[in-house]
């Protein structure tokens, strides 16, 4: 995701995508931790980099995560 697009998105939108990569990355860590072999392990990194852009853009908009 560019951090364009994400400044295009409005506040609720933002926050359910926040929601959504956090309990993805969640699933991912925990396949990986299992023991199990994941189809993509950048898409870790991937997600990881999309959750902070997406808080930073609700820090630039005054919104406390």
């Amino acid at each position: 995701m560019k951090m364009k697009e994400i400044r295009e998105m409005n506040r609720e939108d933002k926050i359910k995508k926040l929601r959504e990569l956090e309990l993805e990355l969640l699933k991912l860590r925990t396949l990986s931790r299992s023991g199990g072999a994941l189809e993509n392990p950048g898409r870790l990194k991937a997600i990881k980099r999309d959750i902070a852009r997406i808080k930073l853009s609700l820090a630039e908009e005054g919104y406390r995560c």
